[in-house]
């Protein structure tokens, strides 16, 4: 699949239409919000981020791209939604925070500037694009040897579904409705072994839990809805 293809339009447009809600830490994207700290901290688990060169692929408004340039990263989010790299900009010039933005492809970027990352981040973007492959592919282009690239995404399992979709977007409200699409979640599995096919070696893997009693969210070993992923570059 060519690198111009590998995009829908239609989640493109879905979220570029709320941009301009994205820091709102009541709105809709509430809970990407609340589990920032809970990507950051895993992140740094297995990457050390100050002063190191890292590339948050599929950006959206920033939310983890300024996170990584708060903890010392030299941060560059990278979006193919002009509206959510605009809201980006905005915000880090309103707060300071010295993260950079580029409207530009994960294929494109690697291309251009492949190996030139200490680090990668991929956060809940594999799912939204036809060819998630390709995505995984380009992320181990951009990372050095040795280097860590960290994916999330939502696992294709039952409870992910009733979870991420039918709670999430349609009972508690959590989430706009349509932001998922069940068919295109991702297996733990599927990823590793794409991710092995590109010089990718797993190093960790925890879910993302949800505690309905507390309203809050935690690392855990249950990997069945959302999870996240760190791989290395072989050397």
């Amino acid at each position: 699949m060519t690198t111009a293809n590998n995009v829908h339009l239609h989640e493109i447009n879905k979220f570029g239409a709320m941009a301009e809600r994205w820091w709102d830490p009541e709105g809709e994207f509430k809970t990407l919000h609340q589990i920032n700290p809970l990507r950051l901290e895993f992140i740094q688990r297995f990457a050390d981020l100050a002063g190191k060169r890292v590339v948050d692929v599929g950006c959206g408004g920033g939310i983890l791209t300024e996170g990584l340039a708060q903890q010392g990263a030299e941060a560059l989010g990278i979006d193919l939604s002009p509206e959510l790299v605009d809201i980006a900009e905005l915000h880090s010039l309103d707060t300071g925070v010295p993260a950079q933005y580029r409207m530009v492809s994960a294929e494109h970027l690697a291309d251009e500037q492949a190996g030139a990352f200490d680090h990668v981040t991929c956060m809940e973007m594999l799912e939204h694009v036809p060819d998630p492959g390709s995505i995984i592919a380009s992320c181990a282009k951009l990372v050095k040897p040795g280097g860590m690239v960290v994916f999330s995404t939502l696992n294709r399992d039952l409870k992910a579904y009733l979870l991420a979709i039918v709670a999430a977007e349609h009972i508690l409200r959590m989430l706009p409705k349509g932001t998922h699409d069940y068919k295109t979640f991702i297996k733990p599995s599927e990823l590793s072994q794409t991710a092995r096919t590109v010089g990718l070696v797993l190093k960790g893997m925890v879910g993302i839990e949800y505690n309905p009693l507390s309203r809050q969210f935690n690392l855990g070993k249950d990997i069945k809805v959302n999870y996240l992923a760190a791989y290395q570059k072989c050397e």
